[in-house]
């Protein structure tokens, strides 16, 4: 095939280009090749690395020796703690990390399993394996600088977890062989596998071979099968993926090769691993959790906090011996975990579906969680929360936030005059309606809110404008979705939201009426402190929003009173307490009979604020609540306000309820009315008889006067 002229032009002229550029490089070669020799410039780079190297190890070999590895046995049997609110002990994550169990109560199943898969020549280095580490080697330059794995032997794992964090770079790899070789010289290989067996991470909450073979096969370590160990022995490179609860065929797939790398290093023979790879495993799970975990929801709560807010990992919170302090108030969540024995309150599904609930109590002037409950269903270890995770419709407990405090920022008082009648809106006519069908045509602001009318919410939110409602409920922290087809609409004053949003952050919008216009996030850690007792985490003084004025405040307060005292929750008003909050339901879209998807109550004081949530997780035809608020969520929510608000410091409101304020008023101004008449009565009675006086007065001067005249003329 004949080149074309173009090709044939674009070679001739590189040519060309070579021809000339040639003699300018073979001359700067030269030189530069002079200037190394004459400066001695390979020998400087020599030095300069090898002075690198010495400084680097001694810094390495000082950190190695400062770790005291003669208490790292002591060291890994310490436990993380949680303190509650008063900075006194609730218990632990777990009571210990693993039941603790000598080499000799472990099956050599186990002991091989993991050797060969981990570390094959553990019984033949010195803490570091030269031909693991020259493997690790060719993968970071292969991978571009990146550590990949391999080349750690068991003594550096070790070390790794008791010592040092899990990111996977170049200068903890270093770490690792430094403390290693110091550990090597402390303890025998049988006490540094026993550790290391002993202090792994298994998934689902579970430390040390012992509990994981109690937890995925109902027996002790000591007893495993080789099939069983190799489980085991497979979870080790990834608990979470690896774990037969979880995973089964992962479990298996992983077990499999544990298995081929125990027949190809002779430990095991092919014909065996060949038929235990042809079957499968039976899973009995003997583990009882740990005592010291005695609030499940709060403390999964507070372990998911740590690692997605400060950025530690699940293995690190479970092994390293933190105290955990918190806002935990243990009188308060015993309150509340009672609340929901009343097993009368929920009305399950015809095939036993359980009704769900979430809660969770909030301290209104730090976000600090007081108490949580997490679910109806038998607790998992970090299972889904409805406290804290649920995403659900919220209803009308958003008006507050989207339509009545913004409405009073911008001049609206508490006894404004809202439209109460069906309009439609925009294009597509959306017309609300009051769940009760019933209309007044107009009503006060105050009545509107507590008797939660549809009708003037919408009809407000059009006239303050849906883009001020709008803003308002993100400076809430509440997530919208911008656009017609998300958040953008009237309806965003029923609750109807794209997303949804979870108990806790209602409970956190809600402390804005609590605490004078200032938002509180909540959150469940104040501080977490290391076991040299340095503090890695210091929340004692959360950050907070101002929302609104305290005037606007107070003022919704009093509104949202009159909610328990004559309104949607007067049924659910706690015996003996003045509160203030909003109750919330969405009705089901799939029949004409009625029934709710979602309810909600909060409420709160001075002290402290509420949010439960009821529901079908999740909710269809054979799945709905066929009550309302009032006789759903209400009943568990007064329940709950009655059994904490003993435990409060009973603060009142620095205001009355909106009622109240009008009546008072009223009053006053009828009072004004008597008074200013009376002063009338007054004036005229005594107008009157003065003039009495006077014309008596007058006729006596007269006749005097026509007496002295008739006397003159005579």
């Amino acid at each position: 095939m004949n080149e074309s002229p173009f090709l044939t032009k674009i070679k001739r002229n590189l040519l060309v280009f070579w021809k000339w550029v040639k003699p300018y490089l073979i001359k700067f070669h030269q030189k530069r090749q002079r200037f190394w020799k004459r400066y001695h410039v390979n020998k400087l780079i020599f030095l300069v690395m090898l002075t690198m190297a010495l400084v680097a190890s001694t810094y390495l070999l000082f950190l190695a020796k400062t770790a005291n590895v003669s208490t790292l046995k002591a060291g890994l049997e310490q436990t993380t703690t949680i303190y509650d609110v008063n900075n006194e002990e609730a218990g632990t994550l777990y009571s210990q990390k693993g039941t603790f169990v000598s080499i000799d109560n472990i099956s050599e199943s186990i002991e091989k399993s993991v050797i060969s898969t981990e570390d094959k020549r553990f019984y033949k280095h010195s803490g570091f394996d030269p031909i693991g580490i020259a493997r690790a080697a060719v993968g970071y330059v292969i991978n571009g600088g990146n550590i990949v794995g391999g080349g750690s032997t068991i003594t550096q794992q070790l070390a790794k977890n008791a010592y040092l964090t899990l990111d996977q770079t170049f200068i903890r790899k270093l770490k690792e062989l430094f403390l290693a070789i110091e550990i090597e010289k402390v303890y025998t290989k049988d006490e540094i596998l026993e550790m290391y067996l002993n202090n792994s991470y298994f998934g689902n909450g579970v430390w040390g071979v012992e509990d994981a073979s109690q937890k995925y096969f109902g027996k002790s370590a000591v007893d495993t099968t080789l099939s069983e160990a190799a489980t085991i022995a497979g979870m080790l490179k990834a608990p979470t993926n690896y774990n037969p609860i979880d995973n089964y065929d992962a479990a298996i797939s992983r077990r499999n090769t544990v298995l081929d790398l125990m027949g190809t290093n002779e430990i095991v023979p092919l014909e065996e691993v060949d038929a235990i790879k042809a079957t499968g495993l039976t899973l009995v799970d003997a583990y009882s959790g740990k005592e010291g975990y005695q609030y499940p929801s709060y403390f999964d709560a507070v372990l998911s906090e740590a690692i997605y807010t400060y950025g530690l990992s699940e293995e690190e919170v479970l092994n390293k011996g933190y105290k955990v302090y918190t806002s935990l108030n243990q009188d308060y969540q015993r309150a509340m975990d009672e609340s929901y024995e009343n097993n009368y309150l929920f009305q399950n599904a015809e095939d036993g579906t359980i009704l769900e609930s979430g809660s969770v109590a909030l301290d209104p002037k730090t976000g600090g969680v007081f108490a949580i409950y997490g679910g109806r269903k038998e607790h998992t270890f970090r299972g889904f929360n409805y406290a804290t995770q649920t995403v659900r419709q919220p209803g009308s407990i958003m008006k507050p936030l989207a339509v009545y405090t913004e409405a009073l920022e911008q001049g609206y008082t508490i006894d404004s005059m809202l439209v109460d009648e069906p309009i439609s809106y925009g294009e597509d006519n959306y017309t609300p309606e009051n769940f009760d069908y019933q209309y007044e045509g107009e009503v006060p602001m105050y009545q509107a809110l507590a008797e939660s009318k549809n009708t003037s919410a919408v009809w407000l939110l059009n006239e303050i404008g849906l883009d001020n409602g709008f803003k308002k409920v993100e400076e809430f922290g509440i997530p919208l979705v911008e656009g017609a087809e998300g958040d953008g609409y009237l309806g965003l004053a029923l609750g109807g939201l794209s997303k949804g949003v979870s108990p806790l952050q209602m409970a956190s919008a809600y402390t804005t009426f609590a605490n004078e216009g200032v938002m509180s996030e909540g959150h469940f850690i104040t501080k977490i402190v290391d076991a040299t007792g340095a503090v890695i985490a210091d929340n004692t003084e959360p950050e907070k929003k101002k929302v609104t004025t305290p005037e606007v405040a107070d003022q919704m307060t009093s509104m949202l009173m009159g909610v328990f005292s004559n309104g949607t929750a007067r049924n659910n008003n706690p015996s003996g307490y003045t509160i203030a909050g909003k109750t919330g339901s969405t009705e089901v879209t799939f029949n004409d009979e009625g029934g709710t998807t979602d309810q909600w109550t909060v409420g709160y004081t001075p002290d402290i604020v509420i949010t439960t949530w009821m529901g079908f997780d999740p909710t269809d035809e054979e799945h709905y609540m066929e009550t309302g608020s009032s006789t759903g969520v209400g009943p568990l929510f007064k329940i709950q306000m009655e059994n904490i608000l003993p435990y409060t410091e009973l603060t009142s409101f620095n205001t009355e309820s909106a009622a109240e304020i009008i009546a008072a008023e009223e009053k006053n101004e009828v009072d004004s009315g008597d008074w200013k008449q009376e002063i009338k009565d007054t004036v005229d009675s005594l107008g009157g008889k003065v003039k009495e006086k006077s014309d008596i007065l007058k006729d006596k001067i007269g006749n005097l006067f026509n007496g002295f005249k008739n006397k003159v003329t005579q």
